[in-house]
């Protein structure tokens, strides 16, 4: 199968399993992205995500329900502090320092994935040093790497420049991003992004 036809067929389970989708659903499926261990099943598409409030879990819990693909949550060896002021000062650093922070666990054979959909936060107007560390530990050639991002009002910032360096034998597709941290308005972007989608084949 090719890798066009690969995402549009994830594209329209996304669509037909979020219609279904109650604010409830959402919920519940955030719920059971909560697997951290490196994901193991048969599917040929792997949702990776990093997530430190919850408002990327619930993307990550949609896609997952819609596509029933493989699940996986990076998580740095050493958590982030738990105060938000600590942690914007460690990314900061880290940052700066072109840091990669260690990983608590990886993904062995990655290489059986054709898609990946890539969730994270932005912090300072980029991707999290985690994030880089996550590609720098999986060789993703040949795959398609679709982000969803949320943020607080600074957009992409240069997020996607970072993706780019750090997977460059990887196709990066376009980014779904979303502002904001209610979960209803959480199904309503991503209905809309699909469903733009929809129109565009």
């Amino acid at each position: 199968m090719s890798k066009t036809s690969s995402n549009d067929q994830t594209r329209r389970a996304l669509m037909t399993s979020l219609a279904a989708l109650s604010l409830g659903g959402a919920a519940h499926a955030a719920g059971n992205s909560s697997e951290t261990k490196p994901a193991q099943g048969g599917s040929s598409i792997l949702v990776a995500y990093f997530s430190r409030t919850g408002n990327t879990r619930v993307v990550a819990g949609l896609i997952r329900r819609a596509t029933g693909s493989d699940i996986f949550e990076i998580q740095p060896a050493v958590a982030y502090p738990e105060d938000y002021l600590a942690t914007v000062e460690q990314a900061r650093v880290e940052r700066n320092n072109g840091t990669r922070p260690a990983l608590a666990a990886t993904i062995p054979g990655i290489a059986r994935y054709q898609t990946v959909y890539l969730g994270f936060p932005i912090w300072g107007e980029t991707a999290p040093p985690v994030i880089r560390a996550f590609l720098g530990s999986h060789d993703m050639s040949g795959m398609t790497i679709i982000p969803f991002i949320t943020h607080g009002g600074y957009g992409l910032g240069n997020s996607e420049t970072v993706l780019a360096r750090h997977a460059p034998q990887a196709r990066l597709a376009r980014a779904f991003l979303m502002q904001g941290d209610q979960e209803r308005q959480t199904m309503d972007r991503v209905n809309g992004w699909l469903n733009e989608a929809r129109v565009a084949r």
